[in-house]
Parts: structure tokens; C-alpha cells; sequence
């Protein structure tokens, strides 16, 4: 199974809000999730507000193996957490 950590909009039209998760990489944007890693919330006008991240389960990913997706590669890259770059 390729594990992949994605985006998973939950937030209502015109005000969107993503949660950080772990998938199935097989699986559609929005379905079933193995682990949730944190939220985005790209609204919100304070940075230390807009993103909030489990850091130590998602190196624990990374570690194993899981490939984050190209905008939450930049979230981690942003958040200084774990090595997005080894993929």
C-alpha cells in the first residue's frame, strides 16, 4: 500500500479548510483516512494560526516510507518539519 499525506478539504463552499492526512494513495482526495497529521486553514489571516501539525507522527511517516503530496511537502517545508525533500 503507497501511504501518501495529502489535503482533505472538509471546509464549507468559498472557505476552505484542509485537514493533513495520511491515505491510501489509491484512494479519491476527500475518502477515508488512516491517520489524521494535522490541519491548513488558508483563511485565516495569522500564520501561527493557519497551520497546525502532528510533527512527530509525520516524521514517523516519512520515516516509513510515505511520499507527501507537492503542497504539503511546501507546508512541511514552511512548518521546518521533518525531511520532505528525501523522496
Amino acid at each position: 500500500m503507497a501511504v501518501r499525506i495529502r489535503l482533505k478539504r472538509v471546509g464549507r463552499r468559498h472557505r476552505p479548510f484542509y485537514r493533513v492526512a495520511a491515505v491510501d494513495g489509491r484512494r479519491s482526495r476527500d475518502s477515508k483516512v488512516i491517520e489524521e497529521l494535522g490541519f491548513y486553514d488558508p483563511c485565516n489571516k495569522d500564520p501561527v494560526q493557519q497551520v497546525s501539525l502532528k510533527r512527530d507522527r509525520i516524521d514517523y511517516w516519512l520515516s516509513v516510507g510515505a511520499q507527501a503530496t507537492d503542497t504539503v511537502r511546501s507546508l512541511l517545508k514552511r512548518q521546518e518539519v521533518g525531511s520532505p525533500s528525501d523522496s
